[in-house]
């Protein structure tokens, strides 16, 4: 449904927002692009929509080469992080205008506006202006002016961000819901990878205006591509620790672990783990790694536990009740098959 090949886009001065870019989207999907900010999503998510023009390459939605038309051509509604409802009008009205626009009758795109509203439990709210509505109404206003005029795609730019912890995570229950019912093609863009994970059928997580890994949610967080995308998915941080290959083994902050074939002896690594897959041991494990607590994070239903070693910290998650005390000294063991393992920035195997 949605193809770009070789976007660049350089602003004044130099800046390259987006880097001979590749990127395939299918019909229907929900696709998240996710990304430390600076890393060219936006930009990226504004250039499909018509609000940037590419300084070279295609893009294209349907079959149909959109990279010359005019936004209003494109036959796509984008959703703003500020939501940007016209504060003069009232929900029907601001629900009604891309109708408006289209120079649909009164009655027929009022009509429409209550048909959506409805849908979307806003029914009651038709009468107000945006001043007088919740941030959650607000931004379920602007998913019904997005929705009134039958786009093609949908695309979000970070909807979500303004709003409180309980009510982000109600959105995003409704806005994969409405997706799965509507079945438009989705382009969300977040730094949230939480956000990326639940409601992706696809990721792109990009740098520097580049991709550096496409995948489902599973794929990007169970065998993230490079350390960089290792470091950026997960609710805690992965454990990147460098290490090196002594014949078929790794030495790493002091442990000894098998190493994946393939490996040059001698050669660096980096040995990614998830704290959610480190388990934690009283005594001594040549397969450990040694540490002293330093810090416990209450996560609610479990801690996660900061080891300082000799030069290293490790990261742990300890299930409720069973957390090591400030101070004691243990070791974090990996869970077999679950370690993951780097080799001149790419994921060479998984032990």
């Amino acid at each position: 449904m949605i193809s770009v090949h070789g976007l660049t886009k350089v602003f004044p001065g130099g800046v390259r927002a987006l880097d001979s870019l590749d990127l395939d989207i299918g019909e229907g999907e929900f696709f998240a692009l996710l990304g430390p900010s600076g890393c060219g999503k936006t930009t990226l998510l504004r250039s499909i929509a018509g609000l940037e023009t590419p300084t070279s390459g295609r893009i294209g939605i349907g079959q149909t080469d959109v990279t010359a038309l005019p936004p209003g051509r494109r036959d796509v509604a984008m959703v703003f992080q500020d939501y940007a409802l016209f504060p003069h009008m009232d929900v029907t009205a601001n629900i009604a205008y891309p109708l408006r626009i289209k120079k649909t009758p009164r009655a027929r795109r009022e009509a429409r506006a209550a048909e959506v509203a409805a849908r979307l439990s806003l029914s009651e709210l038709l009468g107000r202006r945006p001043g007088q509505l919740s941030g959650g109404q607000q931004q379920r206003v602007a998913l019904a002016r997005a929705i009134a005029c039958h786009p093609r795609v949908f695309l979000f730019d970070e909807p979500l961000s303004n709003l409180d912890a309980r009510l982000r995570l109600e959105a995003r229950t409704f806005l994969k819901r409405l997706q799965d019912e509507l079945g438009v093609t989705t382009v969300f863009v977040t730094h949230d990878q939480g956000e990326a994970l639940a409601l992706a059928h696809r990721i792109a997580v990009m740098d520097a205006g580049r991709i550096t890994q496409v995948g489902t949610p599973a794929e990007i967080f169970h065998r993230p591509a490079t350390p960089f995308v290792a470091s950026f998915i997960g609710s805690t941080p992965m454990n990147l620790l460098p290490g090196e290959v002594s014949g078929d083994t790794l030495r790493v902050a002091g442990a000894v672990l098998p190493a994946p074939e393939g490996l040059p002896d001698g050669g660096p690594i980096v040995y990614g783990l998830r704290p959610e897959y480190t388990d934690l041991s009283p005594t001594a494990r040549t397969d450990g790694f040694a540490g002293r607590v330093a810090v416990l994070e209450n996560l609610g239903t479990a801690s996660l536990v900061t080891l300082e070693g000799d030069g290293h910290l490790v990261q742990a998650v300890a299930p409720e009740g069973d957390e090591p005390a400030v101070g004691a000294t243990v070791w974090a063991v990996p869970r077999r098959g679950r370690a993951l393992v780097y080799h001149d920035d790419r994921l060479a195997g998984q032990i």
